[in-house]
């Protein structure tokens, strides 16, 4: 397996993952998410893929198919009145392929996403996650993240 920054080649690997999310997250709360739909669409996808802020990692195997991808933003607070310095980054979409998930793919790109941030001195990775998301959450719990804040919805 080799983790590399993903390119426009790889834009059809990306879109089965984004599939498969977008599935986990329609299964979990159809009343938010829309059926057959994907998080980008290809021209966000090129236009991401050109973006030093905005990188995308993909884990793939000896015949360069994707097995995972790790969607990220850069973000930073700088001079803020209330709030501290900070190089945050995050996680916008992490995906393993379904039908190999729990084989330490994740972690893995997990690994190498902290050593990029580590490497580019960021404080700190954030992401979201949905509640109704099991598998993620033990996932990010297992390798270290916790609790940030709470978003909390009532519905009308």
């Amino acid at each position: 397996m080799k983790i590399r920054r993903a390119n426009k080649d790889d834009i059809d690997g990306l879109n089965i993952l984004l599939y498969q999310v977008h599935g986990v997250h329609v299964n979990g709360r159809p009343d938010i998410f829309k059926k057959g739909e994907k998080k980008f669409s290809d021209e966000e996808l090129k236009k991401l893929l050109k973006d030093d802020t905005k990188p995308i990692f993909v884990a793939t195997d000896e015949n360069n198919n994707i097995l995972g991808h790790c969607f990220c933003v850069f973000r930073e607070v700088k001079n803020d009145k209330s709030l501290c310095d900070r190089k945050v980054l995050y996680i916008d979409d992490l995906c393993v392929d379904k039908n190999i998930r729990n084989s330490g793919i994740g972690k893995k790109l997990y690994e190498y996403v902290l050593n990029f941030a580590k490497e580019n001195n960021f404080t700190s990775i954030t992401l979201d996650v949905w509640n109704f998301n099991e598998n993620a959450l033990k996932f990010y719990e297992k390798i270290g993240f916790l609790p940030l804040k709470t978003l909390m919805e009532k519905q009308i």
